[in-house]
């Protein structure tokens, strides 16, 4: 049972300010003994901030915060360490070239002499992979590790420290499905010992899988508190963005039509000069949507590289509407009426210094509908931004803006008002809700279905599952750049997807 009596933490009024932006207005958090409490909130609700406070990396303006009944006053890491917190972020802080023990003992008592005592870390080390089922060769160097196991060397270097407060800020962002269910198991033994556990995520199934108790946080305020028992996906997904979202994905029943996208025996090489997509071919057609599944790293940013012409392929055809796509020409993507929706909105999707209206034309500036004979035809210009602006429900202060002061969400809508407004064969989208809250994530969503209703062929390319079968009508998974099965998405099992994500197929 949950002390509710003693807390081990205690944030109370807890108030960040960042220039002129409030990004924690007086956030009173509690986490008890045993439990595993989600915080949930919309990207800048103030989540990360709060437990960025907690950890030490900022310091708060206002408030006080209590570990185990005594105040405490944290002015770095290695003050919340010293009080038993622990944080592991997104992206891990370990170093590739060294082993596993030695990332674990870095900045510990034991790394700081001359001779380093390693057999009792070891020792040490092993008896805390024994305790909570976290085995991993001590020896074995990081680079040479899965993501998976990376993080649990993050869990490991953290209970090496005898951390009792653990903060995990989106774990499972990079996981396979057996990784995130191996995940859950440390969390419960953890918690089981009375440890307790801060969990941030995004992904609402997951959260009503693993917390005892979720707190929301909107525009730098904790709006709701819920015993996960008594709550629900869809009401967290309403407290997150202060209004009532669409109950479900509205996916019509439709018949697929003519091929528009075809792949065939493709290659491509990686920036090492490695094959990254090998022999790889697949047919994307009308009114349909071909979800590419898989963990990061498989060759899903070489494949939708060589599709926008960003790069190009050792061999293999592509092929929209049957004509051939010029291999590292993205001009010729263009020109066949292909929308290219990148994963980096902000490095490759955008300009961010230029304005929300430059965005805009930016692929079709030279066209007769806005220059003739070299003379811009402003005011037509100014007309098709103001009328896209308002189509997709874009906030900015005006088709002038620089398009970097907008909002993650909102620049992902210049990115798809600029692709989607010439009414394209082919969408490719590439990640095309990553980093996005549930209120954006469900925009993106139902214009991707109008694509499809509107007889466009969409291949999208995503890491989240969650999203693959909401919106796909075939799902095909692609596993160290091959292919390891497709299927209609009504007829197969997540736990099919996930064999296929980790290589496993049933010849295996």
């Amino acid at each position: 049972m949950i002390d509710t009596r003693h807390p081990m933490v205690r944030m109370s009024s807890i108030t960040k300010y960042f220039l002129d932006v409030t990004a924690n207005d007086k956030v009173n958090f509690d986490l008890y003994p045993g439990e595993i409490c989600s915080l949930l909130g919309e990207n800048g609700a103030g989540k990360t901030t709060l437990m960025n406070i907690l950890f030490g990396y900022y310091v708060c303006d206002e408030g006080e915060i209590f570990i185990k009944g005594e105040k405490a006053d944290l002015s770095s890491p290695k003050d919340a360490i010293s009080r038993g917190v622990g944080m592991i972020h997104q992206h891990f802080a370990l170093v590739p070239t060294q082993t596993v023990l030695e990332n674990i003992i870095i900045g510990t008592d034991s790394s700081k002499t001359i001779f380093l005592d390693l057999k009792t870390a070891r020792q040490k080390l092993l008896k805390l992979e024994q305790r909570f089922g976290l085995e991993i060769d001590p020896d074995a160097h990081v680079w040479t590790l899965s993501v998976g196991e990376q993080q649990k060397v993050e869990i490991l270097k953290a209970l090496y420290r005898d951390v009792d407060i653990l903060i995990m800020d989106e774990p499972t962002a990079v996981l396979a499905p057996a990784e995130t269910d191996d995940l859950f198991s440390t969390l419960k033994s953890l918690v089981s010992e009375g440890r307790s556990v801060v969990f941030i995520s995004h992904k609402l199934n997951e959260v009503m899988d693993i917390s005892d108790r979720i707190v929301v946080l909107r525009d730098g305020r904790v709006v709701a508190e819920r015993q996960t028992a008594e709550t629900s996906a869809r009401e967290l997904a309403n407290l997150m963005v202060g209004r009532d979202l669409a109950e479900s994905t509205d996916k019509r029943q439709l018949e697929p039509g003519r091929p528009v996208l075809e792949i065939q025996h493709l290659d491509v090489l990686n920036d090492m000069k490695l094959p990254a997509i090998k022999n790889l071919s697949l047919v994307v057609r009308q009114n349909e949507i071909l979800g590419i599944a898989g963990i990061s790293g498989n060759g899903q940013r070489e494949l939708s590289e060589v599709l926008f012409g960003m790069r190009n392929p050792v061999r293999g055809i592509i092929k929209i509407n049957n004509t051939p796509l010029k291999s590292g020409n993205p001009s010729s993507a263009i020109t066949l009426n292909m929308a290219r929706i990148p994963e980096d909105r902000m490095d490759t999707g955008l300009l961010m210094d230029l304005s929300v209206e430059e965005n805009m034309i930016l692929e079709d500036h030279v066209s007769a509908d806005f220059q003739t004979y070299g003379f811009i035809k402003s005011k037509k210009i100014h007309q098709y931004t103001d009328e896209l602006i308002r189509a997709y429900n874009i906030s900015t202060a005006g088709r002038d803006a620089v398009t970097k002061s907008l909002s993650g969400g909102n620049l992902q809508k210049v990115m798809l008002a600029r692709e989607l407004a010439g009414n394209p064969t082919v969408v490719i989208a590439a990640q095309p809700t990553r980093g996005l809250d549930v209120g954006a994530m469900e925009y993106i969503h139902q214009r991707l279905l109008q694509e499809r209703e509107r007889g466009a062929g969409i291949l999208l390319i995503s890491e989240d599952l969650d999203e693959i079968f909401s919106l796909s009508d075939r799902i095909a998974v692609i596993y160290e750049g091959k292919i390891m099965g497709e299927a209609v998405a009504e007829n197969i099992s997540r736990e099919q997807i996930g064999l296929w994500m980790s290589g496993i197929t049933r010849e295996n």
